[in-house]
């Protein structure tokens, strides 16, 4: 296994759909698509399922799949190069380095598929939509832009619904079975931990939001109603 590892590792570097740590690419992703479409983010992409399917269904758009697993990565890198899709790529980093690879307004909207839910409260600081990663996505997301979470995680979707609230965010599109209530094409791409029902619920909940023009400091409000309503 750790070969297989190390064999992928050697193999994304040779992908020209795969950027790792690239360190001139920040306002210049229309050049490197070669073309002006809007640009759409899949955050912790993993094995890239969702960048695939979308580029897929939505071939007007760019799409990039944004991990720090590159072994993982190489699965969806390499589906995209076998079958030729030119809309899609990969870029290996942390997530809180996005500035540093994303100028300002130039994505056009964002998904995130499956984050880890990190259940524990003293933990809720690595969600990937609690305001300290939306203040991130805020720095590069066009002022019109969505971000899209999906997940079987009850806990990280009530958790999702109380910063939007809380933050007073845009609530555009809430979906707490999207199995039953939603038939949407796009909603209906699954990734590898989606079949694996991790949480053991069968159920897959949706939210469609936008930002605000500024995202208040109560940050510890927040972590004050988590205590009261959740597990330390």
């Amino acid at each position: 296994m750790a070969q297989k590892k190390l064999q992928r590792f050697a193999d994304i570097k040779t992908f020209p759909n795969v950027l790792e740590y690239p360190g001139d690419m920040k306002g210049k992703w229309h050049s490197f698509f070669n073309n002006q479409q809007p640009l759409v983010l899949e955050l912790a992409c993993g094995r890239g399922e969702y960048t695939v399917g979308l580029s897929k269904l939505l071939p007007q758009n760019n799409f990039i799949g944004v991990d720090v697993k590159g072994n993982r990565m190489y699965i969806g890198a390499k589906k995209c190069l076998e079958e030729k899709i030119t809309n899609a790529a990969f870029l290996r980093t942390q997530i809180t380095l996005l500035p540093d690879y994303f100028g300002k307004d130039e994505v056009d909207e964002i998904w995130i598929t499956f984050p880890d839910p990190h259940l524990r409260t003293s933990k809720a600081k690595k969600r990937l939509t609690h305001p300290r990663f939306l203040r991130l996505y805020q720095q590069v997301l066009k002022p019109s832009g969505f971000l899209h979470v999906k997940t079987d995680s009850p806990k990280l979707y009530a958790f999702t619904k109380k910063v939007i609230e809380l933050y007073k965010l845009v609530l555009v599109e809430d979906c707490d079975d999207v199995r039953v209530k939603n038939n949407s094409e796009i909603l209906q791409i699954k990734t590898h931990y989606e079949a694996l029902d991790i949480a053991g619920s069968n159920t897959i909940y949706y939210l469609k939001f936008q930002l605000p023009e500024q995202i208040p400091s109560i940050d510890e409000e927040l972590y004050s109603i988590l205590k009261d309503t959740e597990n330390i």
